[in-house]
Order: C-alpha cells, then structure tokens, then sequence
C-alpha cells in the first residue's frame, strides 16, 4: 500500500512566468522611466561640459597672469598666422585647420608655447569637452583665442584696429573686469590663438563659439569668467552649429547686438 505524499502532484500546474500584458506593461513603464531620464542625463552632461569649459578659461587666466607676474608685467605674446608659423614664440604655438596639419594634434606646440610651463605643460585646459570636431588627421588639441588686443601681436601691431589700445601690459587696463581675455572661438574660423575682428566696421572675421545651448565662455582681464548667450540666431547669426562650413569668410554682424557686446569688451579707444 502506497503512502500518500502531499507533496506530490500529478495534476495540471499553474503556468509560470510573465503573460504578454504584463510583459507590454513592464516595457511600456522602461520606455517611459527611459524618456524622462535620458533628455535628464542629457542636460546634465551639457551642464557638466559648459562648466568644465569655464574653468579652462579660468585657468588659461591664471597662467596668463603668472606669466605677466614672471616677466615684469609684459602680457604674453599674441601672434597671427604667419608669426606664429614662423617664430613659434607666442601664448599657442598651433595653427588649427580642418586638413592633416601637424599642428592640430601637435601637443608639444602648446606644451611649449609661453603660457605650457605656467599651466602645468598640460593641454586638457586648452579643450572645451563640448568641441567634437575632428581634423582629417585626428581631434583638434585647442578650442580657445585670446583676444586680439591683448598681448604683444609682433607684426600686427596698430595693422587693423590702430585707434584702439592695445593691451601689452597686464596694469594696462584700466577696467580689467571689463575686458575680456579667452573665449572658445568657433571651430570654423579658429586657426591661430588671436581672436580678431576689426572694431568699428562691423563685421565678424573671427566668430565665438556657441557650444553650449547658443553661449560661449570667456575669461576676463580681473581672473572672473562668465557664460554669455547670443541674441542673434539664424543663417547670418552669430550663434551658429558646430560644423564645417558653418561660417565662410567675413560676414556682416547684422544685426549688431552681439557684435557690439564683444567689440565694447575688446578695448577701448587710445586718448586723444
């Protein structure tokens, strides 16, 4: 006689697992978790970029300022193209194109440029993370200029804007907090490290950048930094996309609103 085993169960058993409703639910609860996080996590990381790129200004300011304290005053030098070619003797030893330069991704030409040893022979703080265009031979290694008015520029001293003052010594300005020193420049039209346009005629020959949500980051001639967004949008804009192609040539700052907000941050006219 067989003994009864409760534990036993020869009978038809309950089916296991998730039905398909519940299946749809749990990937309908994923998507929706996935759409409010991920623009979250997004916004996040832009911020966290935008704030990086602050420093960096902050922190090509302080080199710039231990250099002029290490060579009795003098701002370093701010050289052109062919200057900066020719001598290699100047804050950015680069000349950036879009082609297989050797200078897009020649570290020692910031390393040992005048402001690699006051920076720590580190290139990280000459890179804005939000800049990801990349040259025909590789990343780009600088996404800053210093503006044109600041600093020895060698050959190109008084050649555009000669009514306005240049800047050569770091007691020089006369309001400092309203001078403006690096900004990330668009990657269009960077090519050397000095940011030029010819004040007064109302053009841009050299453009900002906008990589974070239509603003650029600038540093300034007192060691503050700041963020500051674009008003002028569209084709002839002055917030424009990160790409090739994006800015061809000199164009007109039409209308002049942001034009204006960086030319009075520049310099200011010589005493008559």
């Amino acid at each position: 006689m067989s003994r009864w085993n409760p534990k036993r169960w020869d009978g038809p058993r309950p089916e296991s697992g998730f039905s398909m409703i519940e299946l749809l639910v749990v990937i309908g609860i994923i998507a929706l978790l996935a759409a409010l996080i991920l623009p979250a996590l997004g916004r996040a990381k832009a911020k966290a970029s935008a704030m990086t790129c602050l420093n960096n200004t902050r922190q090509l300011t302080l080199a710039w300022t231990v250099y002029a304290d290490s060579n009795e005053d003098r701002c370093v030098n701010n050289h052109g193209v062919d200057q900066t070619r020719a001598e290699r003797n100047t804050w950015a030893n680069q000349v950036l194109a879009w082609g297989p330069e050797p200078d897009n991704t020649n570290a020692l030409l910031l390393t040992e440029a005048l402001l690699g040893a006051p920076i720590g022979k580190s290139t990280r703080s000459f890179k804005c993370p939000a800049d990801r265009l990349r040259a025909d031979n590789g990343e780009r290694l600088r996404s800053y200029s210093l503006n044109c008015m600041v600093g020895n520029p060698g050959t190109l001293l008084d050649k555009y804007n000669r009514d306005f003052r240049q800047f050569m010594r770091s007691s020089d300005f006369s309001r400092p907090s309203s001078v403006f020193l690096f900004l990330d420049e668009h990657p269009d039209t960077i090519n050397d490290g000095f940011f030029m346009i010819r004040l007064g005629r109302y053009e841009w020959s050299n453009l900002p950048a906008s990589f974070h949500n239509g603003s650029a980051n600038l540093s300034f001639a007192d060691g503050h930094a700041e963020t500051h967004r674009w008003m002028i949008t569209g084709a002839n804009g002055t917030a424009r996309p990160a790409v090739r192609g994006a800015v061809k040539g000199d164009f007109p700052a039409d209308p002049r609103t942001d034009y204006l907000w960086v030319m009075e941050r520049m310099s200011e006219l010589k005493a008559r």
